[in-house]
């Protein structure tokens, strides 16, 4: 039986964490992730789980901890934000070819410069190619769920990646909502005991991990990698439909709000959805037919299952909280552009910058941003496809 409480996003994430009771947590603060690991550091000393929780000089220090210890045969698991997950660059890359399934909780913060410690996803955003998967979250309930799918994906045999979770800083990471528990046993059935088939520590069968990668050999192993990742679109629809047969909640790469007959529709991720939200409402009440599509999962990318969902609107907006500094739109914007390239009748598409540094979003934003739509509609021109809002000047 379910059981309700009242969380913030960290604290969610931490509590599902007791739940799983991994066996390696490493370890270093940041906001504003810092509150998982301390949560999780009362559960340590409580007694509440068997984990072996290694304090670090540094969050590069915390995912070579993890990578070890993955590496061994254990499940291990990290948490961090920001310059943060900067400063462990290089080994993103290692444990992604290493095939060793570290799961990572990422609150998405701003990267400096200037310093900043708010919400956008230019953290994540900027590791979109080092071969983790990533789901987003839209709530605090969507973390802790997403949490508790992340291992089972990522474990499977036939994935075998890390994974990372994430969240909106402050927004989410902060903010205390009403949020429905499974009981511990639930989790422990769902989620499972990791089964490594090849690892360290295995003594009949000594390995080495991570050698060097010599041409004839280094491209294959990169086309493994490639081929895991899109085995995991399959996987990860197998995993939110079986969590939906737990809890009632049933998870995809995305969800639609409104979009079955819209002729114009926003596409984003995280907590900017219910605002969102919020505006399809009051323009569908006005008589406007808008939608909203809302993207979980960014690594694998559902670029057929996307284009499936938009190819009907007469034109989209694409909005991402990073800039990629491209000239040409944000990481968001270019992926979706590149999936509707192959629609045989494609929306028109504008890619907006917002939110950066945690600057609001607010209804009347999204309004604007809908109107100007109407106008690419009336006119059948995109006009400028890249675009800011809700900067000052």
């Amino acid at each position: 039986m379910a059981k309700r409480d009242r969380l913030s996003g960290n604290e969610a994430v931490a509590y599902a964490m007791r739940q799983i009771d991994p066996d390696v947590m490493g370890a270093f603060p940041i906001t504003p992730s810092t509150e998982i690991p301390q949560y999780f550091a009362q559960y340590v000393a409580d007694g509440l789980v068997h984990t072996e929780y290694v304090t670090v000089e540094s969050e590069h220090s915390s995912m070579s901890t993890c990578i070890g210890a993955a590496a061994a045969g254990a499940r291990a698991v990290t948490a961090t934000s920001s310059c943060g997950l900067a400063l462990m660059w290089e080994l993103l890359y290692v444990a992604a070819s290493y095939r060793l399934p570290v799961t990572l909780a990422c609150v998405n913060r701003a990267l400096t410069g200037p310093i900043n410690i708010n919400n956008d996803h230019s953290d994540s955003m900027g590791a979109r190619d080092t071969g983790w998967i990533q789901i987003y979250a839209e709530n605090n309930q969507e973390a802790y769920d997403n949490y508790l799918q992340a291992m089972p994906i990522g474990e499977n045999p036939a994935v075998r990646l890390p994974v990372m979770v994430c969240q909106d800083g402050f927004i989410t990471s902060h903010a205390v909502e009403n949020i429905e528990l499974c009981e511990d046993d639930e989790v422990k059935a769902f989620v499972g005991e990791y089964q490594p088939e090849q690892y360290l520590l295995k003594h009949e069968n000594p390995l080495a991990v991570g050698p060097y990668g010599v041409s004839p050999y280094y491209m294959e192993a990169k086309v493994g990698q490639a081929e895991a990742m899109k085995t995991a679109k399959a996987v990860i629809l197998e995993i939110g439909r079986r969590f939906g047969e737990m809890t009632g909640r049933f998870y995809g790469f995305f969800e639609s709000y409104r979009l079955e007959d819209a002729e114009a529709a926003v596409v984003l991720i995280g907590s900017s959805a219910g605002t969102a939200r919020a505006c399809v409402d009051e323009l569908r009440a006005q008589g406007k037919r808008v939608g909203m599509l809302k993207l979980r999962v960014f690594r694998p990318f559902p670029f057929e299952e996307l284009a499936a969902a938009l190819s009907h609107c007469r034109a989209v907006a694409i909005l991402d909280k990073c800039e990629s500094f491209s000239a040409a739109g944000g990481p968001l914007g270019a992926e979706v552009r590149a999936a509707l390239y192959g629609c045989r009748e494609r929306p028109l598409a504008v890619n907006y910058v917002y939110g950066l540094g945690g600057r609001d979003f607010r209804v009347e934003d999204c309004t604007q941003i809908f109107r100007a739509l109407e106008e690419c509609i009336r006119t059948g021109e995109t006009g400028a496809p890249y675009r800011h809002i809700g900067q000052r000047g």
